[in-house]
């Protein structure tokens, strides 16, 4: 009975990589920080995120990718850059993502000088 479940088994392995299925990784997420990271990994709900050359990444995010991003910049604060499997997002996806940042989304402000009335 083991012989026929381990000819099974060996079977369905060679059979499936045949056609190229693997248990390979995973969805990649990078999130780039405008601050450098001051923590060496992040957690946001059920991911973890490591801290790799300056981002964060993370191999398995089990919610959709805005959401992702959004959960990363409320931690980490503004991104400057967030891909997933090497796409990165657009600059209004960015923008979306980035609303959600700790401290709010960076806006430039614009000032003006009063100037005193001549008579």
């Amino acid at each position: 009975m083991i012989r026929i479940l381990a000819k099974s088994v060996l079977a369905s392995a060679a059979i499936l990589a045949a056609a190229g299925v693997s248990a390979g990784p995973r969805d990649t997420y990078v999130a780039t920080p405008a601050a450098a990271p001051t923590k060496s990994f992040l957690i946001t709900r059920d991911t973890s995120w490591q801290v790799r050359d300056g981002a964060y990444v993370a191999t398995n995010a089990p919610i959709r990718e805005m959401i992702a991003c959004q959960l990363v910049a409320r931690s980490a604060g503004a991104l400057t850059g967030f891909s997933v499997n090497g796409e990165a997002f657009d600059g209004a996806e960015l923008d979306t993502c980035n609303a959600k940042a700790k401290g709010g989304k960076a806006v430039a402000v614009r000032t003006e000088t009063a100037q005193a009335p001549t008579n």
